[in-house]
């Protein structure tokens, strides 16, 4: 099955490995670097490489994973598969990673440990892969448009970048969406409902509440000081 419909593919009939970490670090269209020095997670991605190249990013549930971390501490069912883009096995067995979000999906059951497999892993089901363009969506796409040249997200560090990528009819507005939410969206649990929400419209949505928050946030900073921003304020 397609886990991104123009060059990578997920075979969901086979398991996968589990990188589960405290918080969302990977959505789709995102890229990731990471340092593997365990190595339980060293040999996840021996196995990897000898296979697709593909982990799943998942998360874990609740607060147990502080005293079971070198366990097996309960996840939350949504993760993200990410495609391993470049990597660099250093001398010591340690390896340098970039990770590509290619698509959602959620744990479908863990499989049992194993003498030999150090890590986890587990059978997954795909989430919401459609990318189709729907009025919600063109409407998202337009307003961030309208607010990165000329409305208050003109303030951002990370304006004209963005602004160049909503201007670039060559991606697609879900992947768009994915790029702005990441971005935008800071409080763990939001990027939570936004992993495991499989409607598109239903994460335009959520990122259009972050948006209406941003922008009270900048117009009040903007009030209070002008150009100057409060202290331990930056619109970034």
């Amino acid at each position: 099955m397609t886990g991104d419909e123009n060059t990578i593919q997920v075979n969901f009939s086979r398991p996968l490995p589990l990188f589960p970490l405290d918080h969302v670090t990977l959505l789709p269209q995102q890229v990731l670097p990471l340092h593997i020095f365990e190595p339980r997670y060293r040999q996840m991605v021996d196995h990897a490489l000898d296979a697709s190249g593909q982990i799943a990013m998942a998360i874990f549930q609740g607060r147990r994973w502080k005293q079971e971390y070198h366990g097996r501490p309960p996840v939350r069912p949504a993760v993200c598969i990410g495609q391993i883009a470049q990597h660099e096995k250093l001398a010591d067995g340690r390896y340098n990673l970039v990770l590509r979000g290619v698509c959602r999906a959620r744990i479908v059951r863990e499989l049992a440990p194993t003498e030999d497999r150090l890590y986890r892993e587990a059978m997954l089901e795909p989430v919401g892969l459609s990318q189709d363009e729907t009025p919600r969506l063109a409407k998202l796409r337009t307003e961030l448009e309208r607010r990165l040249d000329r409305g208050t997200l003109r303030k951002l560090v990370q304006s004209d970048t963005l602004l160049e990528f909503v201007r670039d009819e060559d991606i697609p507005t879900t992947a768009l969406l994915e790029l702005i939410a990441f971005t935008l969206v800071e409080d763990k649990e939001k990027r939570y409902r936004l992993l495991e929400e499989p409607d598109a419209d239903t994460r335009a949505g959520i990122v259009e509440v972050e948006l209406e928050g941003l922008d009270k946030l900048i117009r009040q900073a903007t009030a209070q000081a002008g150009e100057k921003y409060p202290r331990g304020y930056t619109p970034n």
